[in-house]
């Protein structure tokens, strides 16, 4: 049941980005700046030495580079062909329209399910990956929060059905972590889903954060901020090893 109250911690967050979606737009950019080089630091740092560590019994370096591979381009056509999970440009708001921005708030939802599914991975893996995972799905899902509030409305939607499908993209993660509850992944295939994971949250930084929190504002500082990020993750693996 940890698991669930982990997940919960995504469902909190994920609120409070949709929060600060518009009362604090001008200082986002530097929080996102932080997460993205965050997220890539979990993949680099921590996932992807447990999933060396836990398939070389098992299997052949070619097959764990093959399965982050598939985390990556696998994500990258979720993303480009099926979610259509796209960053709307504010020039192109009158060509859109709200159908379409329900639909990119569920697209969002879906991804937060997967995020879900990653923490309960993480902790069938060990408590320890299990909680740097949790705190990599939390710097995403703020900004999951943030996005899902800012496509309703840039698409015509009203407050009202923003914070609806902000609830719906909050709670997917916890429905997420919970269906993991429900199967164990043999201990000869869980570092490959880990290698998964890893192309998949390298994809989430480089093609979401990283743009987003470039968007329109100073280089310079969010790039320190992404390396920070990636810095700071690299010290606490360190200090948790």
């Amino acid at each position: 049941m940890i698991v669930l109250a982990y997940a919960f911690a995504a469902f909190v967050a994920t609120f409070i980005g949709g929060s600060f979606a518009l009362r604090f737009r001008d200082k986002l950019h530097l929080i996102l700046g932080f997460s993205a080089g965050a997220v890539a630091g979990v993949a680099l740092f921590d996932l992807l030495p447990e999933a060396i560590g836990l398939s070389t019994p098992y299997h052949a370096p070619q097959t764990i580079a093959l399965f982050i591979a598939f985390g990556l381009f696998g994500y990258l056509i979720l993303d480009r062909f099926i979610l259509l999970h796209t960053h709307d440009d504010e020039t192109h708001v009158e060509h859109t329209h709200a159908a379409r921005g329900a639909f990119g708030a569920l697209t969002l939802s879906l991804h937060s399910f997967l995020d879900g599914v990653a923490i309960g991975v993480g902790f069938q893996a060990s408590s320890a990956v299990g909680l740097i995972v949790t705190a990599a799905v939390l710097t995403h899902d703020f900004s999951d929060g943030i996005n899902t509030v800012n496509l309703v409305l840039r698409n015509h939607g009203s407050w009202k059905v923003a914070s609806r499908w902000l609830f719906v993209d909050a709670l997917a993660p916890v429905v997420g972590a919970a269906s993991t509850l429900l199967f164990e992944i043999p201990s000869s295939d869980i570092g490959l889903v880990l290698a998964v994971f890893v192309g998949s949250f390298l994809y989430l930084s480089a093609s979401d954060l990283i743009p987003e929190s470039h968007h329109r504002h100073p280089r310079m500082l969010t790039t320190v901020l992404t390396l920070a990020g990636a810095g700071v993750l690299y010290l606490v693996v360190q200090l948790a090893a």
